[in-house]
């Protein structure tokens, strides 16, 4: 007797367990399109060019290369940069440019500096112009950073004069002097880099930040007025630094002229906790909620009729390359990325998506063998992992942001490091998946992107329209790999995108399987 209740009390258990395996895979998005949060702004698909490493010298620009072409670009490097879809790039810095003085990279004659910085000598070979020539070849928009460090403001001043002005004054005459007749008309100008930082060249405090960059501000509307300020919002989130003071003081001070505030981000797996890291973007938003909120306060009772957006013009993972001789020379920064670093970029798009009402720019750092998508050697180039989702989204995630209902199963974090050197963080409830939807009124064209964060489950799925029903065929492209740690490499492919058969469907919901470790994007249409 005993025996057979010991059987049935274990079949109860075992049954008990399978049911809640089963129920915990199941999870369900609910889409309406009604539910709008804002215009999805395609600058969020931007990156970033440094004079940093071989960012630049053996990354985009190689003169003498059987690679280059007849301006020194590489031409593997402009084709990847063109299919991965990059729509604004922000030149030069970085902590590079807060010692950078523009008239040593333009004309004949360059002055070779000590960029301290980076601990390297900077030729200068490259500069305004030839970045000009490489962001006409690729279709970007640019996007150029003065030095509020060391530079002055009057300095700023005379780079948009050479930059934007037709003719008449002494810098742009000089311009045409060098070859270039016609203006650039650079729209997008950030008044410095990082300035909240110690490690800043040219460091200072919030006030006198804000003081210089103002000024500064004047001078160069003044020239040009129809140009979109970036102010430098904080970037010190370690113990005893005070972010939202730093904030609120700018866009006090700034609240006149810029057209956004600068966040920058950078998330790590040092302790290689796979769920603590793929979360990192969810602290990405709070951040963002946190500022919204500082610009609403600063702006109630303004005499301001245009709002200030949120530009995450530095994010990515970077940890490795972060310390000692990593840190130096010309092979600095060379991160190497596997398939979760590529999960929490696509994290990222999602939550600069769901923020679309205030995320109008955002510019992952960098572009080319710095903690890059793109990695090449004298004999070619290959794409990264991190390279595929981004890639995904700057092609396909056009139109208005929805709010999707997403439910199903979540987890907790540890307390943990966002970022190295940053206070801990600790985040409850987390979706194992991560979901944005992009969609087009017109057509009925709609994105949607999921992250499945689930190390080991297939996550089966109904999507539901709350409103119309879905058309297919859906297109569906999966970023996935053989495993959390699958890296790329040169001639060696183990993450990439992956054109998975298309689902047929014709009503209101159908159900999708989202395998474990992957990014999926369907696109379709949701008719009314």
């Amino acid at each position: 007797m005993m025996w057979r209740l010991y059987l049935l009390a274990k079949l109860s258990v075992m049954l008990s367990f399978c049911c809640f395996s089963l129920y915990a895979q199941q999870a369900k998005i609910k889409i309406d399109p009604d539910r709008v949060i804002d215009q999805v702004d395609p600058l969020i698909y931007g990156s970033f060019v440094e004079h940093l490493g071989r960012c630049i010298y053996g990354g985009i620009y190689e003169p003498g290369s059987p690679l280059a072409d007849e301006d020194g670009l590489r031409q593997d490097v402009l084709q990847a940069v063109r299919e991965l879809g990059v729509t604004i790039l922000r030149y030069p810095g970085g902590n590079f440019v807060s010692n950078y003085h523009w008239l040593d990279g333009v004309g004949p004659e360059r002055k070779p500096r000590l960029d301290l910085a980076w601990h390297v000598l900077e030729p200068n070979t490259f500069g305004t112009n030839e970045f000009m020539k490489f962001i006409r070849k690729v279709g970007a928009e640019p996007y150029f950073t003065v030095n509020m460090g060391t530079g002055t403001i009057e300095e700023a001043q005379w780079w948009v004069e050479y930059t934007n002005v037709k003719e008449g004054p002494y810098y742009a005459e000089l311009r045409k002097q060098h070859g270039f007749p016609e203006p650039y008309g650079i729209t997008f100008w950030s008044l410095g880099n990082e300035m909240d930082g110690f490690w800043q060249l040219g460091h200072l405090n919030a006030e006198d930040y804000a003081k210089k960059a103002r000024e500064a501000a004047k001078l160069m509307k003044a020239t040009d007025p129809s140009i979109r300020l970036i102010a430098a919002g904080s970037s010190d989130f370690r113990p005893g630094a005070d972010p939202q003071h730093w904030n609120r003081v700018v866009l006090e001070e700034l609240k006149d002229y810029v057209d956004y505030i600068a966040l920058h981000m950078y998330v790590g797996n040092p302790d290689d906790n796979y769920y603590n890291f793929v979360a990192t973007p969810l602290e990405m938003e709070r951040r963002t909620q946190i500022v919204k909120g500082l610009i609403q306060q600063v702006l109630w009772g303004s005499r301001r009729d245009r709002p200030i957006y949120i530009a995450w013009d530095e994010y990515n993972v970077w940890y490795r390359a972060r310390a000692g001789e990593a840190l130096r020379g010309r092979r600095a920064l060379e991160e190497r990325y596997n398939l979760e670093d590529a999960l929490v970029i696509a994290g990222f798009l999602n939550g600069f998506i769901r923020n679309a009402d205030v995320v109008k720019m955002a510019n992952l750092a960098q572009l080319v063998n710095v903690i890059a998508p793109i990695f090449t050697n004298e004999q070619g180039m290959f794409k990264q992992t991190i390279y595929y989702p981004f890639q995904l989204f700057a092609r396909n995630a056009h139109g208005v942001a929805l709010d999707a209902f997403v439910d199903g199963p979540t987890y907790d974090t540890e307390e943990f490091f966002v970022g190295l050197g940053e206070r801990t963080t600790k985040l409850e409830n987390v979706p194992y998946l991560d979901v944005s939807v992009v969609y087009d009124p017109e057509s009925g064209r709609i994105v949607i992107n999921v992250v499945n964060r689930h190390r080991d489950q297939t996550l089966t799925t109904e999507l539901v329209a709350q409103e119309g029903r879905f058309q297919g065929p859906f297109e569906v492209y999966e970023v996935n790999g053989p495993d959390i740690k699958a890296e790329n490499d040169f001639g060696v492919e183990r993450v990439k995108t992956v054109r998975k058969p298309d689902v047929q469907v014709s009503s209101a919901r159908f159900t999708y399987a989202f395998p474990p470790h992957s990014f999926t994007q369907l696109i379709g249409r949701l008719v009314r």
